[in-house]
């Protein structure tokens, strides 16, 4: 399956009947394969290089490339810029817009700006607490939550104006996703977040981390029961663990994160522990892909990008294609034939 390379720099960009927008990210996931996005931290840093570094461990690997918005409400280089750097060189971004830093006019000029420079792809989130992170004393904003957000988004993309009414010369052409959590109980309350969410206009859901598959199949059931199965792209949360201490430590602190006492003894049981972490989380990827109603994953390899490509190569979720690889999509595709 080979998806064309959309035209770089340059926009607007042709769209495909049935797409919201011109990017690679949403055409992979309509053509019915098996998608792959990652995250990338952004720096404390003002150096584009380092942006560059941290993208280039994915290359060839992944369809879209997630930057973060003060995730866990702490401070580093913003979303749009991490995004602006990455469309120069042609990468798929996702932006990530939290509700938490900025009110709606802000929002909603960061979405214009975004798609001008050729954002495809944006993910709105509520956002965590400013008690989270690294500056508590921080006013917070929350002027919208996702679902409105979502709301807005789809009036500046679909009916060409403003929350306002004011209207836009030029829409943004985008592709909407949100976030939802398959571990968090009450479930009747997430499947009906997950219905809002759609209904406001999310295209698709990435998850948080999916450490225990049962309870993945059980909330893809409720998907389906819920008729939002063919309605949204969903694409299940993984992530490699660097120990059980780690694992313990993140289903302690980190809000939304159930990892089950048998995948924290399998940590503890072996030998190297980065080793087992890599291989349980080819694992979960292997298990998630045979899951009606999930169109790919998303990988969160926090300190441990540099696993993914492993991750996916080993899982063998690409079934042979390679995502874009910046200029030298010839070159990987010919080193994997010789490497089979």
């Amino acid at each position: 399956m080979k998806f064309e390379d959309e035209p770089v720099p340059g926009y607007p960009l042709p769209i495909l009947p049935g797409h919201s927008s011109p990017g690679r990210f949403e055409r992979v996931l309509r053509a019915g394969a098996f998608a792959v996005t990652a995250e990338l931290a952004p720096p404390d840093s003002a150096d584009p290089e380092e942006v560059y570094k941290r993208a280039r461990v994915f290359d060839g690997y992944v369809d879209a490339i997630n930057a973060t918005d003060g995730s866990g409400a702490n401070c580093h280089m913003s979303s749009i810029a991490v995004c602006a750097l990455l469309t120069r060189i042609g990468y798929a971004p996702v932006m990530q817009i939290s509700c938490r830093d900025k009110n709606r006019i802000a929002i909603q000029g960061d979405i214009l700006g975004g798609a001008a420079m050729g954002v495809c792809n944006m993910l709105f989130l509520t956002g965590d607490g400013v008690q989270a992170g690294d500056h508590p004393q921080a006013k917070p904003v929350f002027d919208l939550d996702s679902i409105s957000l979502l709301g807005i988004a789809r009036g500046l993309r679909d009916d060409h104006h403003f929350e306002s009414g004011r209207k836009i010369s030029f829409a943004p052409r985008v592709f909407f996703g949100a976030a939802e959590n398959p571990s968090v109980p009450p479930l009747a309350n997430r499947m009906q977040r997950l219905g809002k969410k759609v209904a406001a206009g999310a295209q698709f859901i990435q998850t948080q981390y999916c450490y225990d598959i049962d309870k993945l199949r059980r909330f893809m059931q409720d998907v389906e029961e819920a008729g939002l199965v063919d309605k949204v792209f969903i694409l299940a949360g993984v992530g490699p663990l660097r120990s059980a201490k780690a694992g313990e430590w993140m289903r302690t602190h980190v809000p939304g994160v159930h990892i089950p006492d048998a995948v924290i003894e399998r940590m503890k049981g072996a030998s190297d522990q980065v080793r087992e972490g890599i291989n349980l989380c080819i694992d979960l990827v292997q298990q998630v892909r045979e899951i009606r109603g999930i169109h790919g994953v998303h990988v969160m390899a926090y300190r441990q990008e540099e696993s993914v490509a492993e991750v996916i190569d080993r899982s063998g979720v690409l079934h042979g294609r390679v995502p874009w690889y910046p200029e030298r999509d010839i070159q990987v595709s010919e080193e994997r034939k010789i490497a089979q």
